[in-house]
């Protein structure tokens, strides 16, 4: 009867390292949201990260989180590196490309919790809005997910928790942009 158990909490075990195991070797989540502002009103608010970090939804789940700025304070080059609680991490985000007032990209290094180097992508499309413009801003973020990345989404929905955390700050940026 045991040996039974045991057979059998093997081979779940096992059936769930092989479903983890055939998961994409890649994720990517985004979200976008309408702003009632110019992109040249919104991009500065991306394009210089203490700015980005007003409204950065990662950084405010740690008051106590340690930033570091280097290079340039704006575009290409700008280093933001930071140093929080388990929920935050640590890690570091450069800018890579910075098209003003469109897009902006920043390789994104994460040292803790888990390992991992992502590529965050910023894009703005101006839309007609009556006779003023709107903005379409999308936050992406795409990556390879490791094994353990893959068998965490089993059981945790990283969609929901990324883009959660990406409409938050959607909506901030929002606020600070059109006000």
């Amino acid at each position: 009867m045991f040996m039974t158990i045991a057979i059998g909490l093997a081979a779940a075990l096992a059936a769930l390292l092989l479903y983890a195991a055939s998961k994409p070797g890649a994720c990517q989540f985004a979200r976008s949201i309408r702003i009632a502002a110019p992109p040249e009103r919104i991009f500065p608010l991306i394009d210089d990260l203490r700015a980005m970090n007003a409204w950065n939804p990662f950084v405010k789940v740690d008051p106590n989180i340690k930033l570091a700025y280097s290079g340039p304070a704006r575009g290409v080059g700008a280093v933001n590196t930071f140093e929080g609680n388990g929920k935050v991490g640590s890690g570091q985000a450069e800018i890579v490309e910075s098209i003003a007032p469109t897009k902006l990209v920043m390789a994104l290094q994460m040292d803790r919790p888990m390992k991992c180097r992502n590529r965050v992508e910023f894009t703005l499309a101006p839309q007609p809005n009556g006779a003023d413009v709107a903005t379409d801003v999308t936050w992406t973020m795409s990556g390879p997910q490791p094994f353990i990345g893959k068998l965490m989404s089993i059981f945790i929905s990283m969609d929901k928790m990324v883009g959660g955390a990406f409409e938050a700050g959607l909506a901030d940026l929002k606020s600070r942009a059109e006000a």
